[in-house]
């Protein structure tokens, strides 16, 4: 299958394994081309029968994926509908990498945050560089929600205390905190990450692919209800958009140096500084 023709992301296959190179700019920002070929792209090595295991980097050493494009929210719509009863199309690709039935690893060497995070969130198993990988899910700070299934997988994997110390402090967490949490799987140094990484891509690529599908759909039946979940906090998101203080706290983002590198190394503090 050929994987040519994306421009936001390159995609190399060996052995049974799909290595995914993000690289979008300064800070891998998720906006709209990004958005679409990573949707596109999902869908298409959910049915390539060569891939057997999925793992997503970033070819940027300081961002893993940045968050999602803050101008673009700036311009959905604010009205609140009705209760939706389909996926909207960020859950759908994050869906996406969590049910594909064949192995998804994230491997985060820089910062990740808003909706990079929830994308690293819905992979199967999270890697992070020591000392450098960093955390974050600023939403709230901006007046909205981590609306992309942040609330959902991270109350799922660290609990309900510390996913609400996540979303409602907007703070950096490091990678070894997010070790300690349950939010990375493991944290490993410069020298273990990638050897540790590619023997475990090598491994599950080598078994047999109805083996591999089958127990990660039977662990997955765990998870109940994550569409209802999901549909849930979708609507949630969208009644933020059109609360006082919203737009005012996005745009201020913006004008403070959110998007930009030198903001974007700085989230956490920049987040806390949206209400001064």
């Amino acid at each position: 299958m050929s994987y040519a023709g994306f421009s936001t992301l390159s995609v190399d296959v060996a052995g049974g394994v799909a290595t995914v190179s993000i690289d979008n700019g300064e800070i891998n920002l998720f906006d709209g081309p990004m958005f679409m070929e990573m949707a596109t792209l999902a869908g298409v090595l959910a049915e390539d029968n060569d891939v057997r295991v999925v793992v997503l980097r970033s070819a940027n050493p300081d961002f893993f994926i940045a968050h999602f494009d803050v101008s673009l929210i700036l311009q959905f719509p604010t009205e609140r509908g009705s209760s939706p009863t389909e996926l909207n199309p960020f859950h759908a690709m994050c869906e996406a990498f969590r049910t594909m039935p064949k192995a998804t690893i994230a491997v985060v060497e820089g910062r990740v945050g808003g909706g990079g995070s929830e994308l690293a969130l819905s992979c199967d198993m999270r890697f992070a560089l020591a000392g450098k990988a960093v955390f974050n899910q600023p939403e709230v700070a901006l007046g909205i929600i981590p609306g992309g299934s942040g609330t959902v997988r991270l109350s799922s994997l660290i609990g309900r205390s510390r996913a609400l110390e996540v979303v409602l402090g907007c703070d950096d967490v490091s990678a070894e905190l997010a070790e300690e949490w349950g939010w990375v799987n493991r944290t490993l140094t410069n020298e273990q990450l990638w050897p540790h990484v590619h023997r475990l891509a090598a491994r599950i690529a080598s078994f047999p692919p109805h083996a591999v599908a089958a127990a990660k759909a039977s662990v997955l039946r765990g998870e109940k209800d994550v569409v209802g979940d999901l549909l849930a906090e979708g609507a949630a998101f969208q009644g933020t958009l059109g609360g006082p203080g919203t737009r005012a706290a996005m745009e201020r983002f913006m004008a403070n140096g959110g998007q930009t590198h030198e903001g974007e190394m700085r989230l956490g503090e920049l987040a806390g500084e949206l209400s001064l």
